[in-house]
């Protein structure tokens, strides 16, 4: 295989002449073996990476500070890299040491080297477009990672707040379908009183349709970028008006409304936009999980749960019990709800980590959202596609369990005072006696004509206040 040999300030090494990343790629592919997955597994990261090489190769044309042939080279080799033509390139473990400067420099090695390339040079020729004196031009790591991190966030929530809408569509459906179910509400674990299906799944689509809203206020924040604060913020090598007009560029490239940072110090080092978002990450969770909890109680048995609903079946549950069939699908959405919340503790400790002028535990935060977003929007779009949207209603068991429920006496509270429903109750509860044999036949504390009134299946869904 055909080598080159490129240096930098620590030595030189030896590159395959046939790929486009250059030595300081290599080091960090030596040097970091942490999580095994490197940075072309989010190629909207690598996008944004193209996104903000374009944007300051066009902002430093605009300002002379670089060859303008030089730049639309640069500009070029960055749109192929927007277009994911070089994905496979992108090699750096997302976890790594330096602040994210191994995946800035890949990105400035390989837009030189495919710039070269189109230049009719040799791979390693920087002589003619150096990955630090151009496409690194009026940049440092310490705002182009952030600001390409940024893009790629925004991006990635899109495509997440568009499957977890989907998903609440899918709960909100099954609110219409099973409208005219009723079965009985439970607090504790304990019957309550009576509910429609409906309202139960209805409130389901409510809880997730919140959701969307936190989104947006995170994307609002995630919005504001430090593109030309350069290594801390002071813009030490950018040229005056370099940060407004590269931030123009960007606005213009990536279609997104992104926003200069007032105090370009302050937001070089402040993480805070990350933890507010993961807070949002795991808020979803957190619901989805709960969600997935009621569904699998609610689907118990066959014959000795609730067994007010049915699951899609999936797969045989076990190798021994034949005929079973586990919850699998709630179950799975479940543990990706731990480890998104798990994730979060990690985006905190890590922001909590930054000292001074910079927060160096940046690609840790990068890769804690990256995956908690991605898992998050795989874990909803199966919760929709293999579970909600196949969930059919038990609607004649779950009649039954109202009606013999103890729980309806609440609905005699305005008629016959709590302390008469008290002894019902406790009786139901004793003899297994129902509550309307009890209070219309044995006691007369009711007749039959008021109670048809109250035991209506819409007074039962949504109660009207009867005496």
């Amino acid at each position: 295989m055909a080598k080159r040999m490129e240096h930098d300030f620590l030595g030189e090494k030896e590159i395959p002449q046939d790929v486009y990343y250059g030595i300081q790629t290599l080091r960090a592919i030596e040097n970091f073996h942490i999580t095994g997955i490197p940075l072309m597994v989010e190629p909207i990261f690598v996008q944004a990476l193209g996104y903000v090489k374009k944007a300051a190769a066009m902002a430093n044309r605009d300002l002379g500070v670089l060859d303008k042939n030089i730049a639309e080279y640069i500009i070029k080799a960055a749109d192929r890299v927007i277009a994911g033509e070089f994905n496979n390139q992108f090699l750096s473990d997302l976890i790594q040491g330096g602040a994210g400067t191994s995946v800035n420099m890949n990105a400035n090695e390989v837009i030189a080297n495919v710039a070269l390339e189109m230049m009719g040079k040799e791979k390693g020729q920087y002589e003619f477009c150096h990955p630090n004196n151009h496409v690194n031009c009026s940049q440092s790591t310490n705002d182009a990672y952030p600001t390409a991190f940024r893009i790629a966030l925004i991006n990635k929530l899109t495509g997440y707040k568009r499957v977890l809408g989907e998903l609440a569509d899918a709960f909100g459906d099954k609110g219409v379908e099973f409208r005219n179910v009723l079965k009985m509400g439970r607090t504790q674990l304990q019957d309550a009183v009576p509910m429609s299906m409906g309202d139960e799944f209805k409130a389901f689509a409510t809880n997730l349709n919140e959701e969307l809203s936190r989104i947006e206020d995170s994307k609002r924040l995630i919005s504001e970028i430090n593109m030309g604060a350069t290594a801390i913020g002071t813009s030490v090598n950018a040229p005056k008006g370099y940060a407004e007009l590269v931030t123009k560029h960007l606005r213009t490239v990536t279609g997104l409304d992104l926003l200069l940072a007032v105090d370009l110090i302050e937001a070089t080092y402040d993480t805070g936009a990350y933890v507010q978002l993961s807070g949002v990450l795991k808020r979803t969770a957190v619901k989805v999980s709960k969600i997935c909890n009621d569904l699998r109680l609610l689907s118990s048995g066959p014959r000795t749960g609730l067994n007010e609903i049915n699951l899609p079946p999936m797969q045989p549950g076990s190798s021994i019990m034949p005929g079973k069939v586990n919850p699998v699908i709630p179950e799975v959405v479940n543990q990706t709800a731990f480890y998104v919340i798990g994730a979060d503790l990690m985006v905190t400790m890590a922001a909590e980590a930054g000292q001074l002028q910079l927060n160096v535990m940046e690609p840790t935060i990068s890769f804690a959202l990256f995956t908690a977003i991605t898992y998050m929007s795989n874990a909803c779009q199966t919760l929709k596609d293999k579970c909600v949207v196949g969930i059919t209603a038990n609607a004649e068991r779950t009649k039954e369990m109202v009606m013999n429920s103890i729980g309806i006496v609440t609905q005699l509270n305005p008629i016959i005072g709590y302390e008469k429903c008290s002894a019902i109750a406790r009786e139901a509860l004793e003899t297994g006696k129902s509550v309307h044999d009890l209070a219309v036949k044995e006691k007369k504390w009711i007749t039959q004509e008021k109670w048809d009134e109250i035991f209506t299946f819409d007074n039962l869904i949504r109660p009207q206040f009867i005496q």
